[in-house]
C-alpha cells in the first residue's frame, strides 16, 4: 500500500511539473505577443498552430525583404479601388492614438473567448486572427523605433478617411473641403532619401536616426524610399572598409564619412548622390567615385559636402563637386527644373503635379495678372504659373535656391519671371510702400506655418485671390483665423496625400478678398 501511495505521489508530482512548465511557455509566449495568457489546461494543436503561424507573422524566419515584398502586395491588393476617400468618415484621432489602436488592434475580441470554443467563438477568433495577420504583414522591421511611417499598419484606403476626416475636423469650419487625392501606388515614392552613418560593435552601419534621439537605426531597405536610392547607400558602406575610409563618430569627434544624400529625378532618372565629411580631406577620393560610378553607373553626378560643425544640421556650406555637373534635372509639369543638394523639391513627384495642378485652377489666371510666389524655391510654383499669367515674382531667403530658379526660367525659355532672395514678409511691405501691388498671391511655408507680419505683408499688397499651399493642416487652420481678420475668406480646401504611410498631408486652400 505504501509503494501504491509512493507511486501515485511521484505520478502527480511529474504531472504537476509538467502542467507548471506549460504554462511558463505559455506565460513566455503570451508575454512575446504582448497579450495575457487563458488560463485553460493542456495545449491544443489549435494553440499551438496559431502560435506557429503568429511566429511566422511577425517576421521571424522571414527576411526583411521577404517581409517588405508581402505587405506590398497585400496592400496593392487592398487599395486597388481606393481613390477618393469620402469626407464624410468617421475615423478619428490623425496621427495621434494610431499607434495605440495598432497595439489593441483584435485584442478585444480575443479577450472574451478562449481556445477550442463554440462555433459562433471560432468565428470571432478567426475574424481577429485575420486582423491580427493583416497588421502583422505590413509591420517593418524596424518601424517601432523609426517612427517615420506611424500608419504603416493600416490599410491605405483607411489611411485616407482618417485624413479626410481630420481634414474636415480642422478646415471645416472655414470652407468646403474637397474628397482627399490618394495615390495609385503610395510605395517608394520619395525622391529624396536620406542616411546617416555610425559605428555599432565596431562594424560601419547606415540608416534613420531613431525618433527623438541619435541613436541610429540600422536600415537595409525602406518601403517609402527609392529603391535605387537605397541599393547605392548599401553599396557605399560595403566600400568603406576596402577604402579605410572611418564613419563619424558623434561622441568623439572622429571619422570622415557622415552622411549620404541622395536624390532622384523620377521622370529623367537622374541621380545625385552628395557625400557629406566632417573634413575636406578625402582620401583616395578620385578611386572611391570610380569604384562607386562601376557599381552604380546610373549615377549621373557624385559631390562632397562638408560639415564639419557640431550640429543636427545634416548639410554644410562648401561642396566640391566630384563627378558630373554637380547638380540634376527633373521634369515637372511640363517644365524642366535643376536641382542641387540643398534645393526644396517636393519628395512626392507624381502627387506634386497633382497638387499643383490644382493650385494654378484655384488661381484661375487669364494672361494678364501680376503673380508673387512667395516661399519660391527653386521657382517651380512660379515658373508653372509663368505660362498663364502677365508677370511673376519669386521670393526666396535661400540663396541656392534662388539660383537654381534663375537657371530654371532661363533654361525653359521663361521671360516673364524675375527671382529674389530676400524674406517674402519685408519684400511685400517695401512693394506695398512704393504702391505697387499682386493679384494673386501663392504662399508654401514650411510645416510650421506662416508668420502674422508675413500675412500682415500679404494683406497690405491687396491681392484678389491667395493660394495657400500648407504641409500642415494644423498651421492652415491657425493661419486661416489671421487671414479672416484682415478680410480674407478661404472658399476651399483640396487634400492631396503627398506622405503615404504618414500622418502628414498636403493641401491646398483659395482664400478671397471679401468684397468691401
Amino acid at each position: 500500500m505504501k509503494q501504491d501511495r509512493n507511486v501515485k505521489k511521484e505520478n502527480s508530482k511529474k504531472k504537476m511539473s509538467a502542467k507548471k512548465q506549460a504554462w511558463n511557455l505559455d506565460d513566455k509566449f503570451e508575454e512575446w505577443i504582448g497579450e495575457k495568457p487563458v488560463k485553460k489546461s493542456g495545449k491544443s494543436s489549435e494553440q499551438n498552430a496559431f502560435r506557429e503561424d503568429d511566429r511566422k507573422r511577425s517576421g521571424k524566419g522571414m527576411g526583411k525583404n521577404a517581409s517588405q515584398e508581402s505587405v506590398r502586395d497585400f496592400v496593392r491588393e487592398k487599395s486597388q479601388n481606393a481613390g477618393k476617400a469620402d469626407g464624410k468618415s468617421k475615423q478619428k484621432g490623425f496621427g495621434k492614438s494610431s499607434r495605440k489602436d495598432d497595439r489593441n488592434f483584435g485584442k478585444k475580441a480575443e479577450s472574451k473567448q478562449e481556445f477550442g470554443g463554440s462555433s459562433k467563438s471560432g468565428k470571432l477568433q478567426s475574424e481577429a486572427e485575420e486582423k491580427k495577420t493583416q497588421k502583422k504583414k505590413g509591420l517593418c522591421p524596424v518601424a517601432h523605433r523609426c517612427g517615420g511611417c506611424q500608419y504603416l499598419d493600416m490599410p491605405y484606403a483607411e489611411q485616407l478617411q482618417m485624413k479626410q476626416s481630420q481634414m474636415q475636423k480642422l478646415l471645416g469650419n472655414y470652407c468646403k473641403v474637397h474628397g482627399i487625392k490618394g495615390m495609385d501606388d503610395p510605395f517608394h515614392y520619395r525622391n529624396k532619401v536620406h542616411a546617416v552613418f555610425g559605428y555599432r560593435k565596431g562594424e560601419a552601419i547606415s540608416g534613420v536616426y531613431e525618433e527623438k534621439t541619435h541613436n541610429i537605426v540600422p536600415v537595409e531597405t525602406c518601403m517609402i524610399e527609392d529603391q535605387k536610392a537605397d541599393e547605392i547607400i548599401v553599396t557605399i558602406r560595403s566600400m568603406l572598409r576596402s577604402f579605410k575610409i572611418r564613419v563619424f563618430d558623434e561622441d568623439t569627434g572622429y571619422g570622415l564619412l557622415r552622411h549620404v544624400l541622395i536624390r532622384r529625378g523620377f521622370t529623367t532618372g537622374e541621380i545625385l548622390v552628395v557625400l557629406v565629411t566632417a573634413s575636406p580631406v578625402f582620401p583616395s577620393k578620385n578611386n572611391f567615385v570610380k569604384a562607386l560610378r562601376e557599381k552604380h553607373p546610373e549615377i549621373t553626378t557624385i559631390v562632397q559636402n562638408i560639415n564639419g560643425r557640431s550640429t543636427s544640421m545634416v548639410l554644410g556650406d562648401k561642396e566640391h563637386v566630384l563627378y558630373g555637373k554637380g547638380y540634376i534635372e527633373d521634369e515637372l509639369c511640363g517644365l524642366r527644373f535643376r536641382i542641387s543638394s540643398r534645393s526644396f523639391y517636393q519628395i512626392n513627384s507624381v502627387q506634386t503635379e497633382k497638387l499643383y495642378g490644382k493650385a494654378m485652377e484655384l488661381a484661375e489666371l487669364t494672361g494678364k495678372e501680376t503673380v508673387l510666389d512667395a516661399y519660391c524655391g527653386i521657382g517651380t510654383i512660379g515658373l508653372i504659373a509663368s505660362k498663364h499669367a502677365g508677370k511673376v515674382i519669386g521670393v526666396e531667403l535661400n540663396q541656392d535656391a534662388v539660383r537654381d530658379a534663375v537657371q530654371n526660367a532661363k533654361k525653359n525659355g521663361i521671360t516673364n519671371a524675375q527671382f529674389f532672395c530676400n524674406d517674402a514678409g519685408r519684400f511685400m511691405s517695401h512693394m506695398a510702400a512704393r504702391g505697387e501691388s499682386a493679384d494673386v498671391v501663392f504662399m508654401a511655408p514650411p510645416r510650421s506655418g506662416s508668420t502674422e507680419e508675413f500675412i500682415d505683408a500679404v494683406a497690405l499688397m491687396q491681392p484678389k485671390r491667395v493660394v495657400y499651399i500648407s504641409c500642415g493642416p494644423d498651421t492652415l487652420a491657425r493661419d486661416l483665423k489671421v487671414f479672416a481678420k484682415h478680410g480674407y475668406r478661404a472658399k476651399e480646401a483640396w487634400p492631396v496625400d503627398l506622405f503615404g504611410w504618414t500622418g502628414h498631408v498636403e493641401t491646398v486652400c483659395l482664400l478671397s478678398r471679401k468684397a468691401q
